[in-house]
């Protein structure tokens, strides 16, 4: 009797083993057996929030489960990660943001996260360009008459961002240190408050790639483009390192989740956001945008995030720039 009830229990506490090894490995097969949260970092209506809602909307059709957006805008951008740094590292919460966001910010101000040790990488979604735009109520058509302009205009141009430690707030700088356009930055809560401001002539100067669907409407005049090529629907607009050969910028959206999530999910995630980033209509959509869909591995944006980290951490020392 002792002997069979010592069996008994060696079963018993073999199946709860047996369980705790299984169940996670079962949810992961399972996922998303819920809705599934992407947090943007900036307000709604800016490039983030259109780039995150564009593969949310698709995933939520393809997998069977919702894909919500919750913005949680604010010290640029660093709100947003925090939230998603401290959530359950379950498969249910990942972070949709700008590369600057974690390779510019963290490098000019004190933040309770680490990009390289508490998230975890998952797919790039695109590559933005940045218009650099002006109001048509400036009498200038490239960057040298800009530059003289200002000169001439002393206080007279400001240069709206979507936040302190954007690739927007970048351009604002090194068009002033580089190209001599004097300028004076205002940080915005996102790209869609600025984009107002700009529309309204508060701002004369908008860089963020929500301003390019304006400037086919005669709203902006569209003087150089930040990126790696001219863009096709204005190939005679000059790219800013062709102007200044000092200013090579280019940014990206990718989607990371917190630090311990399964690897399962991480790839599951990546191979639908990848198929999404080759459909011809999203191409469509966002080339509108200033966008260009881009899929590719966890590694390759770790690669991403590691190369910029080091470009803009010099550009950052050769220009002094602290954001406390």
């Amino acid at each position: 009797m002792r002997i069979r009830s010592m069996l008994s229990t060696l079963a018993l506490l073999g199946g709860i083993a047996l369980a705790a090894i299984t169940t996670p490995a079962a949810a992961q097969d399972n996922w998303p057996s819920k809705p599934v949260k992407f947090i943007v970092n900036f307000a709604p209506g800016g490039s983030t929030d259109a780039t995150a809602r564009a593969y949310a909307d698709r995933l939520s059709r393809m997998m069977g489960q919702q894909f919500v957006i919750e913005n949680k805008a604010g010290a640029s951008g660093t709100i947003g990660v925090e939230a998603v740094v401290k959530s359950p590292p379950d498969g249910y919460t990942f972070l949709a943001t700008g590369s600057p966001v974690l390779t510019v910010v963290p490098q000019a101000r004190k933040v309770p996260w680490d990009p390289f040790k508490d998230l975890v990488p998952v797919s790039q979604m695109a590559d933005y360009m940045l218009p650099v735009a002006v109001n048509p109520s400036l009498p200038v058509n490239s960057l040298p008459e800009l530059a003289a302009y200002s000169k001439a205009n002393p206080g007279k141009v400001n240069c709206g961002s979507s936040g302190l430690g954007t690739l927007t707030h970048i351009i604002c700088e090194a068009l002033k240190r580089t190209g001599g356009i004097d300028n004076l930055h205002v940080p915005y809560r996102g790209g869609a408050e600025s984009l107002n401001d700009f529309l309204a002539g508060i701002m004369q100067i908008h860089s963020e790639p929500n301003v390019l669907p304006h400037v086919k409407a005669g709203k902006a005049k569209l003087l150089a483009v930040a990126d790696r090529e001219r863009h096709p629907d204005y190939p005679n607009v000059p790219t800013l390192t062709e102007v200044y050969p000092g200013i090579a910028i280019v940014g990206w959206y990718a989607l990371f989740a917190p630090a311990g999530t399964p690897d399962a999910i991480v790839k599951k995630l990546n191979a639908e956001m990848a198929k999404i980033a080759l459909m011809p209509e999203l191409k469509a959509q966002f080339l509108g945008l200033a966008l260009r869909p881009v899929g590719g591995s966890p590694d390759v944006l770790a690669t991403s995030l590691k190369n910029d980290w080091a470009y803009f951490g010099n550009m950052i020392r050769e220009m002094n720039l602290r954001l406390d």
